[in-house]
């Protein structure tokens, strides 16, 4: 049988294939291309270009290739874009995923893991916050993604199908092997933005709110290497292959940083004292969330390999002078 990949074109998803190709599975990926690289998906796995919103054509995929997981992570993902235009994100993210979930319902597939995000929970403290904390997303992409979350459940009731649902937090890092990493120009992921400073392909950075009630002033995240993130829905995905029930987890490490000290670390790491500038608070930033991952450690075994902000910047700095040189071959 076969796993569809959604959106593995893209920086998640691109690591899925990786993670999953490296298994010896059988993978297939469903993407678009309007962020995601065709040359960022692994040869072992067969890329098909469409829209996952696409019920017919995703239907007669899942029959042709024998498709009975999917793993879905195409959307839109920029929070302070969802405020401005929040009819794009109820679109790319609740209104795809309800029409994927039909298409797999069509097709009989058994297993649905959705990328989901800790941005579902909105205000939550300096706390971890566990899965069966109350939700309430602070932002158009918190809760398109919370629907998204109410719709796998209302049809796996329905139809009898089995469902892993992964709530993580801020997915930085690289392949440390460097065969993929984040590889949009026009990112607003923190470590990929301070690198970009870090190796001239930007003046500087801005660093958004310095008055949050944080040690420092500046919000808290909590960063997992994308690989380890990875190891998770491969984890699910074989914990719903064997008969397990369906589950909502959390992934993170539970304990964070502050974007000042990121912001710091890659400096110290590149050795570039890039310019950064303070700017007042984007709208839809929580002051900080944290993760209470215990469930998938407990019911999972679960153990993340890359745990460590320095490995992090390291391969998210590797990735991006390998992805420099590319873009001037090309």
């Amino acid at each position: 049988m076969t796993v569809l990949i959604t959106g593995g074109a893209g920086y998640i998803g691109s690591h899925m294939v990786l993670n999953l190709c490296d298994k010896g599975e059988n993978v297939v990926v469903l993407d678009n291309l309007s962020t995601g690289h065709d040359w960022s998906v692994d040869a072992r796995a067969r890329l098909v270009i469409g829209d996952a919103g696409d019920i017919e054509t995703v239907t007669a995929l899942i029959r042709r290739e024998q498709i009975d997981s999917i793993i879905h992570f195409a959307g839109s993902i920029i929070v302070p874009e969802s405020v401005v235009e929040p009819l794009k994100y109820y679109a790319n993210n609740t209104g795809v995923s309800r029409n994927l979930l039909e298409a797999a319902v069509n097709g009989g597939v058994s297993n649905f893991i959705f990328s989901s995000t800790a941005a579902v929970y909105g205000m939550t403290g300096l706390e971890p916050v566990a899965e069966d904390s109350a939700l309430s997303p602070m932002s158009p992409y918190g809760r398109s993604k919370m629907m998204t979350e109410m719709m796998i459940v209302d049809a796996a009731a329905a139809h009898g199908f089995k469902y892993g649902i992964l709530r993580y937090f801020n997915v930085a890092g690289a392949d440390p092997l460097a065969r993929s990493g984040q590889s949009s120009s026009v990112a607003t992921h923190l470590i990929k933005v301070a690198l970009q400073a870090a190796t001239g392909q930007r003046e500087g950075m801005q660093i958004f709110g310095t008055d949050y009630e944080t040690p420092d002033g500046t919000c808290i995240r909590d960063y997992i290497h994308v690989s380890d993130l990875a190891d998770a829905h491969a984890l699910v995905l074989g914990h719903l292959k064997s008969g397990g029930d369906s589950a909502v987890f959390n992934c993170g490490y539970g304990h964070g940083f502050s974007v000042s000290e990121v912001v710091s670390r890659v400096k110290s790491i590149t050795g570039v004292d890039f310019p950064v500038s303070l700017a007042a608070r984007r709208d839809g930033d929580p002051p900080a969330i944290i993760a209470n991952s215990a469930r998938i450690k407990t019911a999972l075994g679960w153990t993340p390999a890359h745990d460590d902000l320095t490995q992090i910047v390291t391969d998210a700095f590797a990735w991006e002078k390998k992805l420099m040189t590319r873009n001037r071959k090309e």
